[in-house]
């Protein structure tokens, strides 16, 4: 997960520098008044957004099979966990149930 994070503010950080190299030489037009910074970090992420969707599909696929088995195995554990508190409960008023008939 974090390698394909890092990917991703890679591919912002590149079309960062190709908007602001457009943006300063005349390529794409310039902000209103003071709002350029605005408008090059805006432009950067819709540009980064979907060059993002296609490069890390699989790097995405990854992230999600890795997220997928930590869940799977979290449930797993609660489950486990379940079960014993379940025993432990029955054997006590199992053990109650016996006493309190004598």
């Amino acid at each position: 997960m974090l390698r394909y994070t890092l990917m991703r503010l890679g591919i912002f950080a590149g079309c960062l520098v190709i908007v602001w190299g457009a943006v300063y030489s005349g390529i794409f037009p310039r902000g209103f008044g003071n709002s350029n910074g605005l408008w090059v970090l805006l432009l950067s992420l819709v540009l980064s957004a979907p060059i993002s969707w296609v490069v890390l599909r699989k790097e995405r696929d990854r992230a999600s099979v890795q997220i997928v088995h930590k869940v799977d195995r979290m449930k797993a554990n609660l489950d486990a966990s379940r079960s014993q508190e379940d025993v432990a409960d029955d054997t006590t008023r199992a053990q109650g149930g016996a006493a309190a008939s004598r």
